[in-house]
């Protein structure tokens, strides 16, 4: 990657993003975030120029800068992510840390955050703007969605689906060939030895629903 990136959002995120490109051996362009508080700041030497929106700043993504959306809240992220596809026409990069193990066989989408000591099994697919977060385990032959986020320290076995936009919290353990349903939020801590429905919340050992009745 020869362009500098721009990082949206000055958070615990964007502040491990930055140190991923940098480690990498590519430029911070700078940090947009929308609290106005800490415009005109600097953040681990790399300065908060504007906020999210800021035209003068999305104007170089495409031409000379790449965009990562370092936003953890799924929504926000995706009104970035369309925006960035339909008003810049690009889509963000990844930032994919040092230390992350990915096989050849793997596949990996685009705007994703993989942090270090992640571990991917062979034929694995990422697909786009997922968040993979310190030490996460994938095993071989996983399918995981779009805009998916794991926690620190789970493991994913082998020939798992995790479908779009679900979320897996810190810890997690989740059997092999089990799929985890669109939308569907697992506990930190959980082992899950059955699927999870889509929009289902699930916590515990072995993991129940807990979605109210």
């Amino acid at each position: 990657m020869k362009n500098p990136v721009i990082i949206f959002g000055a958070n615990a995120l964007g502040r491990s993003a930055r140190e991923i490109f940098e480690g990498n051996g590519n430029v911070v362009y700078c940090f947009l975030d929308d609290n106005k508080k800490i415009h005109n700041t600097e953040i681990d030497t790399v300065t908060v120029l504007g906020s999210t929106d800021d035209d003068g700043f999305l104007k170089l993504i495409g031409k000379k800068c790449e965009a990562f959306v370092a936003i953890d809240d799924t929504k926000f992220r995706k009104n970035l992510v369309t925006m960035l596809q339909e008003v810049r026409h690009v889509q963000p990069v990844n930032a994919i840390h040092a230390t992350a193990l990915i096989p050849a066989s793997a596949e990996i989408g685009h705007g994703n955050f993989l942090d270090a000591g992640v571990k991917i099994g062979v034929g694995t697919k990422v697909a786009s703007h997922c968040l993979v977060h310190m030490g996460v385990v994938i095993g071989a032959e996983v399918t995981i969605g779009n805009f998916v986020q794991i926690g620190a320290g789970s493991i994913i076995n082998s020939g798992v689906e995790v479908e779009d936009e679900a979320f897996i919290g810190s810890g997690v353990t989740i059997v092999s060939g089990i799929t985890i349903g669109k939308g569907a939020r697992v506990g930190a801590g959980s082992v899950v030895i059955a699927p999870v429905k889509a929009g289902e919340t699930v916590f515990g050992n072995p993991a129940q629903s807990i979605n109210s009745k």
